[in-house]
């Protein structure tokens, strides 16, 4: 069966995506209030406070990210459980896994500031060179030339990254693997347990979700010395690629893939909205996205009392509408998993003293995992009604291509504005809040047009 590619999830994937970029290059400082910041790290001096609850739409981000990827995993491996052994299924993902784990790595170490503390021309280039290299090693080129010259070309490419690494003497001394980008090296790890547990559970769901209190159990059981728990909790074969502690993100990979499951198995022709129903999906698709707003203002503020009446009346409402229409079973699969794992969330907010991104909390994994499952809600019916089509295409454009989205703007764009001088009249607008939040918008705009040209010449970046 030929699996129609789900916009919806391109969207969810490039709005997350355009989320990061954007909430990395905003004003830092004293300018922008703490809720355009990680809860755990406010202004104005960003120190880290572990003891501070709550979240803001900067700690949801990654979520969006990571949910976005556990849905793609059914859409991704379906055809291929059906048709190839576990062995090739499994090689696919461990090679999944030390592409990105390279990617991780080389990107944090093809930064101008990780190679020099300050900056040159040359680093700056060699910074650019490091872009051009990853069109070489992750580029889709087996689309564009013949099978060998598309493997040469990925080969010259590695080759090229792997002397660059060994030879280069960067700022923090001789090159270490444990220097990398840990955003990636999580999202390495959930893509390969996360497509592992799937394939072995593709028709059994709910014992997907029953390997998650073994999880959990493992994480509470570590700090007892001499236990199973804390022996699984600190093995690692390999440190710099493999820690138990990333596995934390199962919580919000695993429903995911449930949301993914849901999108193979929709019918399309029963699945259209009809016209008398439109109303009904915009009053879903609203409170769902009224939802996201409320939770950020209520668990940031520490409004909980009415947070959660105000999700309760919320969550009511939906359970009302999606009673109502006839067709949208998929909708109605996506609404009650918002719910559930809201509600859970919320129940576990006092537990661990509050939802916190970092360190991160069981409140924090479900909450985001529900208003993950609300954003693509929103964003599916949005898409089957055929509204905001121009927006939607353009986050969609990215969402096809993230790698590039990623790393535009640390690889190419930064060293570019740095060495035109252009960076200076950036830096200048983080003199009020209107400016400072203007000056990541234009960056981040940057990004997306960058991605966005490389997309429509039907150029990605894969592993």
């Amino acid at each position: 069966m030929q699996i129609t590619r789900n916009q919806s999830l391109d969207v969810l994937r490039g709005t997350a995506i355009l989320l990061m970029v954007l909430c990395s290059s905003i004003a830092f400082g004293k300018v922008l209030p703490a809720w355009m910041f990680h809860a755990q790290t406010p202004p104005p001096y960003h120190v880290f406070k572990p003891e501070v609850p709550g979240i803001t739409w900067v700690d949801l981000v990654f979520p969006l990210f990571l949910f976005s990827m556990g849905a793609a995993i059914p859409l991704a491996l379906n055809n291929k459980a059906d048709q190839q052994p576990f062995y090739k299924i499994a090689l696919q993902l461990a090679t999944r896994l030390l592409l990105l784990a390279f990617f991780a790595i080389f990107t944090m170490h093809a930064r101008a500031w990780v190679m020099d503390k300050v900056p040159t021309l040359t680093t700056h280039l060699l910074s650019i060179g490091g872009f051009v290299l990853l069109f070489l090693i992750y580029g889709n080129w087996s689309a564009h030339v013949k099978k060998y010259s598309a493997m040469g070309i990925k080969i010259f490419g590695f080759v090229v990254a792997a002397v660059f690494l060994y030879s280069y003497p960067f700022a923090y001394g001789q090159f270490s693997l444990a220097k990398s980008d840990i955003i990636i090296l999580v999202l390495a790890n959930m893509a390969f347990f996360g497509g592992l547990i799937w394939y072995f559970t593709r028709n059994h769901p709910w014992l997907r979700i029953g390997i998650l209190p073994f999880v959990m159990a493992i994480f509470l059981g570590a700090k007892e010395v001499d236990s199973i728990n804390n022996l699984i909790f600190n093995w690692s074969p390999a440190p710099w690629l493999y820690q138990f502690y990333y596995l934390k993100y199962l919580f919000i990979i695993i429903p995911g893939t449930l949301a993914g499951d849901w999108f193979l198995k929709e019918n399309k022709q029963a699945e259209q909205i009809r016209d008398s129903s439109k109303k009904i999906f915009i009053a879903i698709a609203s409170i769902a996205t009224l939802l996201i707003i409320v939770n950020l203002w209520g668990l940031f503020t520490r409004a909980l009392v009415l947070n959660l009446v105000l999700n309760a009346i919320a969550c009511i409402a939906l359970v009302i509408l999606t009673k109502k229409i006839k067709a949208g079973k998929t909708i109605k699969q996506l609404t009650q998993a918002g719910i559930y794992l809201l509600m859970l969330g919320l129940f576990f907010e006092a537990y661990e003293g509050g939802i916190k991104k970092d360190y991160s909390t069981y409140s924090y994994y479900f909450v985001c995992s529900g208003l993950s499952f609300f954003a693509l809600l929103s964003f599916s019916i949005v898409e089957r009604l055929g509204y905001l089509k121009n927006l939607m295409g353009f986050l969609a454009a990215n969402g096809k291509n993230p790698m590039i989205a990623y790393t535009a703007g640390n690889l190419f764009l930064i060293p570019l504005l740095k060495m035109t001088t252009l960076s200076v009249y950036l830096d200048a607008m983080s003199t009020n809040a209107f400016n400072g939040f203007a000056r990541g918008l234009i960056f981040t705009g940057m990004v997306a047009l960058i991605t966005i040209f490389f997309t429509r010449l039907k150029f990605f970046w894969k592993t």
